[in-house]
């Protein structure tokens, strides 16, 4: 999630480091510095991160499997598998869509436009509709899957980041560490899960993805993604997306967000805004 002016001032790293939730081995951590959006952000990266004691949370290391063409101007705030093709929301006033796209060779096969003044975030399908989030309208699209006709709207009262769900709810992020279960009837909160890594709350939660049982969300600004507990809203894991990252030449903004799942082949994919590759990962 993108954007061009400050927004919560805390980075979800800096907490868990001081509540010392995992070690950094062989690393010389900088003072922080100002970004340009107003943030904090540490210089410097760690050489290696190690779980310090048994309970403490894991952190995962992903290797590429296979990279796949992505449009270098497709700013993905939502992504998502069904059927053999990828299923994309893009993001920025004025350039937002949503979009079914060929994985091997990132061709755009069937597009809509959204509103101009419409910023496209986190998108889901569930029983035959997409759903597609927008950032700041707290309005969100229903499309029909096949055919991208705009079936209706629904409302929520946050801003609009990441959207995934279960068998029965559609679940919302917000960049805040709660997460809404939405009815997708009613588009009424039935829950709010709040995430915490140990003592820590995990903000920036972003793009969101349900995994055998998990939700699996992008951390803004962070090339980690946070596995997390549907129960209980704490982290179970975290997985290192440094090197993937680190393979992208991009702006400031452009940074990791999209978790795709294909459960039928046990495919996970990866990518980041206006990111030139679309990855498959296995997690080790």
């Amino acid at each position: 999630m993108a954007r061009s002016i400050s927004k919560l001032a805390s980075v979800a790293l800096l907490p868990l480091i001081a509540a010392g939730l995992f070690v950094v081995s062989g690393a010389t951590q900088q003072p922080a510095a100002q970004s340009t959006d107003g943030r904090l952000q540490l210089k410097g990266k760690p050489a290696s991160v190690t779980v310090a004691q048994p309970g403490q949370i894991p952190v995962l290391i992903a290797t590429v499997v296979k990279a796949y063409p992505h449009d270098p101007h497709g700013f993905t705030q939502g992504l998502e598998f069904f059927d053999g093709y990828l299923y994309e929301s893009t993001g920025r006033q004025s350039q937002s869509t949503l979009r079914r796209v060929v994985i091997e060779t990132g061709k755009v096969v069937q597009s809509v436009r959204l509103p101009d003044e419409s910023f496209g975030e986190g998108l889901t399908i569930f029983h035959g509709k997409i759903y597609q989030l927008t950032w700041l309208d707290k309005t969100g699209f229903i499309y029909d899957l096949r055919t991208f006709r705009k079936l209706g709207k629904f409302s929520y009262n946050t801003e609009g980041w990441g959207l995934t769900h279960d068998d029965a709810s559609l679940i919302l992020s917000d960049g805040t560490n709660r997460l809404q279960y939405i009815d997708p009837n009613s588009f009424e909160v039935t829950k709010t899960l709040e995430v915490f890594a140990g003592p820590s709350a995990v903000t920036n939660l972003n793009e969101l993805e349900f995994i055998r049982g998990e939700i699996w969300a992008n951390i803004w600004h962070s090339d980690r993604i946070a596995r997390i507990d549907p129960k209980s809203g704490r982290v179970t894991a975290w997985i290192d997306l440094t090197a993937i990252a680190e393979r992208e030449t991009h702006e400031q903004e452009d940074v990791l967000n999209g978790i795709a799942w294909d459960p039928g082949r046990q495919r996970l994919f990866v990518t980041g805004k206006d990111w030139s590759k679309l990855y498959e990962i296995v997690v080790k």
